[in-house]
């Protein structure tokens, strides 16, 4: 290399110009997996959810995929920032739990593990209001879940959620753990099984918009728009629908102007902060605290109801007195 002193902006050269890089490179391919796609495009790591047709809703694949995509930029070399976006309508419309409270002892088979707490037929079992709740299979399950999820936040790398269309239930653990959220300004954000059955596990809320902002929403189950997501610090950008795309990667493109080690000491530096609030604290009551809601006689209720009727059914009559049933 020449002299850093000869050359204008010296300290923006890639990475892997490094001497400690020297013939070595980076495995570039693109990966698809089960619930996911990941690519590189420049400095991007760009990881999108790939469930269009069921609401990239969550499946026992999706944090173990999630965390592996993340370790993976996260060990590039030329990736400074990673994107995480959904495809079709919108970003995730949460757990897919038709899987626990409609299908019984045949639900669809995407367990990582089988015969393991991960495994939906184990689950559903210990789901069954006929049988003994084992609270410790369940957290099991759930707490590997935040693993995943909070990968975005404990990765060296800075991280954006960018979303669109709905972010509701399960899909906002996943985009309240992003150190960045952008979303177009009609996007639905929230967490409407606080009305029965879920607490949200991630536990994620009252550290993101405070104390008060936290309860009104989850209080009520109700949602916000990403207008008002952005006015109440949630998203730090809420463009119209038509213009998220654009306004998202010139945010991504602005960070990843940054050497990656500024990026990591400054996003170790700010972590240090949310941390001591006691994210992690957070998490593990929270997660109890969402197993125990799907195991007393109103979750039951929940669910006996969406056997009989249909998952899509209970949701509805879930959330018509509260005007958006049909969200």
């Amino acid at each position: 290399m020449t002299d850093a002193a000869d050359r204008p902006a010296a300290w923006r050269d890639p990475q892997t110009d490094s001497p400690q890089y020297a013939g070595r490179t980076p495995d570039d391919r693109e990966v698809r997996y089960r619930t996911l796609i990941y690519e590189v495009t420049g400095r991007v790591a760009r990881i999108t959810f790939d469930r269009p047709e069921r609401g990239n809703a969550i499946t026992a694949d999706t944090p173990i995929e999630l965390a592996d995509a993340v370790e993976r930029a996260d060990l590039d070399p030329r990736v400074h920032v990673i994107l995480v976006a959904g495809r079709g309508k919108g970003f995730c419309g949460g757990y897919d739990l038709s899987i626990f409270a409609e299908n019984g002892e045949n639900p669809e088979e995407r367990a990582a593990v089988a015969g393991s707490v991960l495994d939906p037929v184990v689950q559903a079992r210990n789901h069954d209001p006929s049988g003994t709740w084992d609270p410790m299979i369940d957290y099991q399950m759930m707490s590997r879940f935040n693993r995943g999820f909070a990968s975005l936040l404990h990765a060296n790398k800075p991280t954006v959620a960018k979303l669109h269309g709905f972010a509701v239930a399960g899909g906002t653990d996943i985009a309240l753990y992003a150190d960045q959220i952008i979303c177009a300004a009609d996007t639905r954000i929230g967490y409407p099984p606080t009305r029965v059955w879920g607490v949200p596990a991630a536990g994620m809320w009252a550290h993101r918009v405070g104390d008060q902002r936290a309860k009104r929403l989850l209080l009520t189950g109700d949602t916000i728009t990403g207008a008002q997501a952005a006015e109440w610090g949630l998203a730090v950008e809420a463009p119209a629908p038509d213009r998220l795309d654009e306004r998202t990667e010139e945010l991504v493109a602005r960070i990843a102007r940054l050497p990656i080690n500024q990026l990591i000491m400054t996003k170790l530096a700010l972590n240090s902060a949310l941390l001591a609030q006691g994210v992690g604290n957070s998490a593990m009551i929270s997660t109890v605290f969402d197993g125990v809601s799907r195991h007393t006689r109103e979750g039951y209720a929940f669910q006996q109801r969406a056997a009989a009727a249909g998952f899509r059914t209970a949701v509805a009559e879930r959330d018509g007195p509260f005007g958006d049933g049909k969200r």
